[in-house]
């Protein structure tokens, strides 16, 4: 029903700047919690960022908390990752995922719900050299 497709990856030096977009297709768009994993080779999968469905909440992982901002335009079903001040331990893959809620809870679980997402992007890869 909802296709992800993210944009915007590319190879950066460190300290430099990425905006990530995930263009969602299909309805109901604002009644999906939103956010971004990524996966470095031979790593576990990680979340990243997570917004609510109106975009009043926002959870990030400690590694990115003041680095990375997450939000969001419903009127464009889009969201989008900030990423300021790259680091080469920033260097995964970044997934753009969906989870549907049914009430507009906040987002402070979505580091908790990876096995619960509900559409996954394809990944676009995000390179920061030293």
């Amino acid at each position: 029903q909802v296709q992800l497709v993210e944009s915007g990856g590319g190879l950066v030096q460190a300290g430099g700047s990425l905006r990530l977009s995930c263009a969602a297709s299909g309805r109901g768009f604002s009644n999906y919690a939103m956010g971004w994993f990524r996966q470095a080779p031979g790593k576990e999968r990680e979340s990243v960022a997570g917004i609510s469905r109106g975009g009043s909440s926002t959870y990030y992982s400690d590694s990115v908390k003041g680095r990375f901002t997450i939000s969001r335009d419903n009127d464009k079903n889009t969201v989008y990752l900030q990423m300021n001040s790259l680091k080469p331990e920033d260097t995964a893959v970044y997934y753009c995922a969906a989870v549907f809620l049914a009430a507009p809870y906040g987002i402070s679980w979505w580091d908790r719900r990876q096995k619960d997402i509900d559409y996954w992007g394809q990944g676009t890869q995000v390179t920061v050299s030293s």
